[in-house]
């Protein structure tokens, strides 16, 4: 199979996000197929739900379509470094690849801060291939930030 990058599709749902007054992260989860079985942008606010990231929002529709917790082989693509409680969910669904755009200093938990998969109790460590797309993601998250200011 031909590699095919989602993250434009991950940044349409991000700009979603923005548009319902959320913050502007989205995500896409393709299957091993190549199949895209899952799109989201963040809905924390919506939902009243401090877990519906755009990560969570996609591994459970994405593991309610397979009948599995486990989404082994799968690959997703996100526009902001997963946080912590985003990467253990990667790591406990045995997501096989994450494709994050812009690096998340301040609540990051992959390369930064808590650093999930960097730690010996990590239940699965997918290969993360970051700054994809990096800058389109970045302008998204600083306008949205900017409009609130």
């Amino acid at each position: 199979m031909v590699f095919k990058s989602h993250m434009n599709q991950a940044l349409d749902e991000a700009r979603a996000a923005a548009a319902r007054d959320e913050v502007p992260v989205g995500a896409v989860l393709v299957a091993p197929s190549g199949e895209v079985v899952a799109a989201a942008g963040n809905r924390t606010r919506e939902a009243h739900d401090p877990t519906a990231h755009a990560e969570m929002l996609v591994i459970r529709e994405a593991c309610a379509k397979a009948g599995s917790e486990r989404l082994t082989g799968y690959d997703l693509y996100v526009t902001l470094e997963p946080c912590a409680m985003c990467a253990a969910a990667i790591a406990a669904a045995r997501i096989g690849r994450v494709y994050y755009g812009a690096a998340d200093p301040k609540s990051g938990g992959v390369a930064h801060g808590a650093r999930v998969f960097s730690h010996p109790q990590a239940h699965h460590v997918p290969e993360v291939y970051d700054g994809i797309s990096a800058a389109e993601a970045e302008a998204i998250l600083k306008a949205f930030f900017a409009a609130k200011r």
